[in-house]
């Protein structure tokens, strides 16, 4: 599951990229700095994992992780080839979300691709493109499938009727996701499309240190914006946590943090809600070997859980051994959890919750 960083040359992209993974993409003040996308394995902050090493005292951890992409900018026409816009496109359409970077800062020094800072035009730039780019895909799509609903084929009429809806939602400048299926196989289509425009998408206000915490006219305008996308808006200032990055000590960058007003960096806020954004959660594994975070989807069973540490867990699953976060925090070991009756026996059936400290009995 991977998520695409988006936006418009010289937004800070690639800075914005290299403090999430620490993998120091190209950034200058160019445009098309980035021209194959970049990939970071980023860990996924998370307190609850802290707290288990703390109690469990293993000989290591593994944290969860998501993939973030750092894809070139996009500029006017990309859908036509312009730029690097078949690239940019090709790119976006094999993420499973979207980050989509807004310059909501003013800085002569830093050169605008339009000339000036306007995020509200910035963001219907790109928009505009992955709308014209789907309405391409959609009508490629409706060409087959207008002839096949002719003859009667009723899978066809239903698919003919959902293109219709989704082409009438892209000519009005509406992105697909805006689109709402009406029943499992409309949904079950949807996701066949692959449609651009379609991804959950959240929106990062790249602001100035002085607006990291408040935000500013720009952010306003943003979220007045997007106040009907049910998509989340994140503040960030790009530049002061490139500083943060560079700094050695846990210390020093906690020092730099106050100051800015923080309790912690804006890149962890951004990395959480990525992972939420691709519906992803975790689940734990706690041992004297290893404290370790696993991600599965966001509704998955015990078992399919299970087949995320082994294939033959999956197979030969029998039941799950399930400790709340909670439980296990409070109570401070799996033994004392046991004596409370706290530890719970689940099936094939049990919906995994996120948080949920596991051992998996299996069979093969």
């Amino acid at each position: 599951m991977k998520a695409g960083i988006v936006g418009l040359p010289n937004v800070g992209k690639s800075t914005l990229f290299n403090c999430l993974s620490n993998a120091k993409a190209q950034s200058a003040n160019f445009p098309f700095c980035t021209i194959e996308p970049n990939i970071g394995v980023v860990n996924v902050p998370d307190p609850r994992i802290n707290r288990l090493e703390e109690l469990v005292k293993p000989e290591r951890v593994q944290m969860a992780t998501v993939d973030i992409v750092d894809i070139a900018g996009l500029v006017k026409g990309a859908s036509k080839g312009e730029g690097l816009g078949n690239q940019f496109l090709a790119n976006i359409r094999e993420c499973n979300a979207i980050i989509h970077v807004l310059r909501c800062f003013d800085n002569d020094n830093i050169v605008h691709v339009d000339g000036n800072v306007n995020p509200i035009r910035d963001k219907e730039t790109i928009d505009i493109e992955l709308q014209l780019k789907d309405l391409e895909t959609v009508e490629k799509r409706l060409e087959k499938v207008n002839r096949a609903a002719k003859t009667g084929n009723k899978e066809a009429q239903v698919e003919q009727a959902l293109l219709n809806r989704i082409r009438e939602a892209l000519l009005q400048a509406k992105s697909a996701r805006t689109v709402i299926p009406q029943n499992n196989d409309e949904e079950s289509l949807m996701e066949d499309f692959q449609l651009i425009t379609n991804k959950p998408v959240l929106y990062v206000c790249n602001v100035d240190e002085s607006a990291a915490v408040n935000g500013n006219k720009y952010v306003d305008q943003v979220r007045e914006l997007v106040k009907d996308e049910e998509a989340e808006v994140i503040i960030l200032s790009v530049g002061a946590e490139a500083d943060i990055t560079e700094l050695e000590s846990y210390e020093e960058r906690q020092v730099f943090l106050e100051d800015m007003g923080l309790t912690e960096p804006g890149s962890a806020v951004l990395i959480r809600a990525a992972y939420k954004l691709l519906k992803l959660q975790t689940y734990f594994t706690a041992g004297v070997k290893e404290v370790r975070a696993w991600t599965i989807n966001i509704g998955d069973t015990a078992p399919k859980a299970a087949g995320v540490i082994h294939t033959d867990f999956e197979k030969g699953f029998i039941r799950a051994e399930v400790i709340a976060f909670e439980d296990y925090s409070n109570y401070g070991s799996e033994a004392k959890v046991k004596e409370a009756g706290k530890l719970r026996v689940e099936g094939k059936e049990y919906i995994v919750k996120d948080g949920d400290v596991m051992h998996f009995r299996f069979n093969v």
